[in-house]
């Protein structure tokens, strides 16, 4: 018998889930996906169908939002986030602002990684200091405000801002916050993509590309409470559909974040668990505004016009998901109604706009896209939509990784894509839209939009940071320098066995407190 939950997963208010639980037509239900009476059971061996093959492992110099599932197994962070509220907490570190420009961390102790060494004060300054300074570091945005990381006690660091930024209890639940071993580093060097070394309740096994990634328990784990399983195993399956057959047929026991069109199939299914949660995940085009056309924001603002984001929605996620005006979603508390409203579906607008910007006969443009069935199928969409408009696309297709490095590389003018969310949203334009940011294929922006990135950390009031927010938006959303389409629910299948498992808003499922029953 299938079980069919919407979860109230992450949700940043109570309000928010409502809005976004509504709109995905479905009454929310309490509890986790998988819960049952009992404590959690030690041992086993979780089976998992990833859809995409990770970028690295190593957090500082991945470029794809899939690869946290994996990540999160190895890593240990400085913070964590709260699974109902996203708001940080503490994770291997204590923080406190003794003043604006100054915060301090305190490490738990008795931490070690999982080559013996200690996770102490110089092993985080190292992970800090890597992942703002290093030349492969694709998370610079996220660490601008630090001047300096200092080693103030062996289980101590403070950091010496610049400005004050409030963000970054938030920033290090994420990529900037996992821990990896400095000696492990140092003797692999940049192999340390393929040999990751945490301190997470698993360690690194074995990957082999494109087919499997093993994981097994770290026996050493500073907690109890969590990492029950004795390894997990990924197996990388980029076709939803052969994803979910191998959860019906017991060869694995989980797919995660599969497509809307597959609910029916799942709740066909026998004895089945299906999660679906609303997310941060927006399906979106990623432009390069440094390459002719979308040099010119007539261009960009007329690719926004052409695109049918509510039919868009209907006819690629089933109507499960939520038009997307922006890169957060309407409940979000840093939504902005103004920037929301500035490019209503307009084909008419479109081809004005194209020639008005010197492009009467239309234009062409090269994109980068995913293999996958549902990928193919928004392509479909979206290049009858813009050709309308006199917007011709030519796609190339590939694997997540190697299409999102080469666009990243200046490889084509657009990427079809997501953005899989942040826990804090300075960090999602940080990365996304700032100077120098890997994910900003043109690596370039306005000082005015670089001074309110940073402006939009200064403040922990929430109404403050939104007014912020509000003009940022007006300017991303403004210059037209991304065309988000549509904000994706999570949807899962669980094999019957699978419990303690909670989805979460960034749609980036975690594993620590899942275990295996009967």
């Amino acid at each position: 018998m299938t079980r069919d939950r919407i979860l109230p997963a992450a949700s940043l208010s109570r309000r928010a889930f409502l809005a976004l639980a509504a709109a995905a037509g479905a009454a929310a239900a309490s509890g986790g996906a998988s819960a049952s009476a009992g404590a959690p059971k030690r041992g086993g061996v979780l089976r998992l169908a990833a859809s995409a093959n990770p970028s690295s492992l190593d957090p500082a110099t991945g470029g794809s939002g899939y690869d946290h599932s994996f990540l999160w197994t190895i890593y240990d962070t400085l913070t964590e986030w709260d699974y109902d509220t996203l708001q940080p907490k503490p994770g291997l570190a204590k923080w406190s602002y003794p003043d604006r420009l100054t915060m301090v961390l305190d490490l738990q102790p008795g931490v070690t990684f999982h080559d013996g060494t200690p996770l102490d004060a110089e092993a985080v300054k190292f992970n800090i200091d890597r992942s703002r300074l290093d030349q492969r570091s694709n998370v610079k945005a996220d660490l601008t405000s630090i001047a300096e990381t200092v080693v103030t006690g062996p289980l101590q660091v403070t950091l010496k801002l610049k400005n004050p930024d409030a963000a970054l209890p938030a920033i290090f639940s994420d990529r900037c916050g996992m821990m990896i071993s400095p000696a492990a580093v140092q003797k692999h060097g940049q192999a340390s993509d393929r040999n990751p070394v945490g301190a997470g309740p698993w360690k690194f096994v074995s990957w082999a590309d494109n087919q499997k990634v093993v994981v097994a328990r770290n026996e050493n784990y500073w907690r109890d409470d969590r990492g029950f399983l004795d390894s997990i195993e990924f197996s990388i399956i980029p076709e939803y559909a052969t994803a979910l057959r191998s959860v019906t047929a017991g060869q694995n026991d989980m797919a995660f974040a599969l497509p809307a069109r597959l609910k029916p199939v799942i709740e066909r299914a026998k004895n089945l668990q299906v999660v679906t949660a609303p997310t941060l995940y927006c399906v979106q085009f990623y432009l390069n505004t440094k390459r002719k056309p979308l040099d010119d924001v007539r261009v960009r603002r007329a690719l926004n016009h052409a695109v049918d984001r509510d039919a868009f929605v209907r006819a690629t996620m089933g109507g499960l998901g939520e038009p997307a005006t922006m890169t957060l979603p309407k409940s979000h508390w840093a939504w902005s109604e103004t920037a929301s409203k500035l490019y209503p579906h307009d084909v008419e607008k479109a081809r004005a706009l194209l020639a008005e910007a010197g492009y009467p006969d239309g234009i062409e443009l090269t994109v980068g896209a995913y293999t996958d069935q549902d990928n193919v199928r928004r392509a479909e969409v979206l290049q009858e939509q813009l050709g309308k408009a006199g917007v011709r696309l030519k796609f190339t297709r590939g694997t997540v990784a190697e299409i999102s490095a080469n666009f990243f590389n200046q490889g084509y003018d657009m990427l079809l894509s997501a953005w899989t969310g942040r826990p804090d949203p300075s960090m999602t334009y940080a990365l996304g839209f700032d100077k120098g940011a890997y994910y900003n294929a043109s690596r370039e922006a306005s000082d005015e939009l670089s001074d309110l990135i940073r402006k939009s950390r200064e403040s922990e009031d929430t109404r403050e940071r939104a007014a912020v927010f509000d003009r940022i938006q007006q300017i991303t959303m403004g210059e037209a320098l991304s065309v988000p389409l549509a904000f994706q629910y999570e949807l899962d299948a669980l094999s019957p066995k699978v419990r303690g498992y909670r989805p979460d808003l960034l749609g980036k499922p975690k594993f620590e407190f899942v275990w295996l029953g009967e």
